[in-house]
């Protein structure tokens, strides 16, 4: 095996940690290696003979589809999602459009280039005058993310923005849901509780921030169709092997329909910790064995190519 991890990205330190933990775990069943990637190409010592590939590189280039279309043109096998998955989930506009058709909630978004910004009066119009949640359309980590309240405070955002697409969308009140997603089934569900209110960067990855409740307390109802939006989402966008789908379940936006998708992360944080084998545990799977469960459909394509992996 060879784990992939680093990279480039604002998400560099969180993937070497995913890294180093995926490697020891994959080292319990098969001669593992970790590449800490410092540069977006494939690494040197990569064999398409003897190695598969587990990434967890997070943000641009592992996660957009760089990385999957340079291991294609290699010939190297990877667990994960195909290069056509991995850039359309890294596109919130678009992974919102693809879940959409398929009948599970999305929010109404404004959509621009950072350096043609819309008006905030006119935001304001389309989306109404609560709290509105301003993000990049291609990071993950809620990079970037921040909550706006009112036109001046808009305004002075939008001044602000770095180069790429943004989109602004309400600010859904209710419960944050996360979900992972192993072969197109559905695992637990983990309730994502920040107290600060906000699950950006910080409250991710600062100690001590936020609270997480592995089982989520719903009741059966609401799980299972929690779990059956994740499942459709995944299906939607042509996931393969895993992914963590997270949810917004509304108290105020619509009664009839108050499970809003997120986002779909195809490559999730994978430290023990981590929001995925949380949801994997809730399912009964230690982190060892949710590791070697994610890379055996990769295993299986390997060996039908003929080749034992090192």
């Amino acid at each position: 095996m060879a784990v992939f991890a680093g990279g480039t990205s604002a998400e560099r330190e969180v993937s070497l940690g995913s890294g180093r933990a995926c490697a020891l775990a994959l080292a319990r069943s098969f001669p593992t290696r970790l590449f800490e990637l410092a540069d977006n190409a494939l690494p040197s010592g990569l064999d398409a003979r003897r190695h598969i590939v587990f990434s967890v590189l997070h943000g641009t280039f592992g996660e957009d589809g760089g990385m999957q279309r340079l291991l294609d043109a290699a010939g190297v096998g990877y667990a994960g999602c195909d290069a056509a998955a991995s850039a359309l989930t890294m596109d919130k506009t678009r992974t919102k459009a693809a879940v959409a058709a398929r009948g599970v909630g999305v929010a109404p978004a404004v959509v621009f280039a950072a350096d043609h910004p819309p008006a905030a009066d006119e935001v304001i119009a389309r989306l109404g005058g609560g709290s509105l949640v301003v993000k990049p359309n291609n990071e993950g980590s809620s990079v970037g993310l921040a909550i706006v309240n009112g036109p001046a405070e808009l305004a002075a955002k939008l001044a602000g923005l770095t180069p790429g697409t943004w989109l602004i969308e309400p600010r859904l009140v209710g419960r944050e849901l996360s979900v992972g997603v192993v072969n197109g089934r559905a695992l637990g569900v983990v309730e994502i509780r920040p107290k600060s209110g906000v699950y950006d960067y910080a409250s991710k990855y600062t100690k001590g921030m936020t609270e997480y409740l592995a089982p989520a307390p719903l009741d059966l109802p609401t799980t299972r169709a929690v779990q059956v939006a994740a499942e459709t989402a995944f299906a939607a966008c042509g996931c393969r092997d895993y992914a963590r789908v997270d949810f917004i379940l509304a108290s105020e936006q619509n009664v009839n329909n108050p499970l809003y998708l997120l986002e779909i992360n195809a490559l999730p944080g994978m430290k023990e910790t981590s929001l995925l084998p949380m949801s994997a545990r809730c399912a009964g799977h230690d982190f060892t064995g949710l590791v070697r469960e994610l890379v055996s459909p990769a295993v299986q394509r390997f060996r039908t190519g003929g080749v034992v992996p090192a």
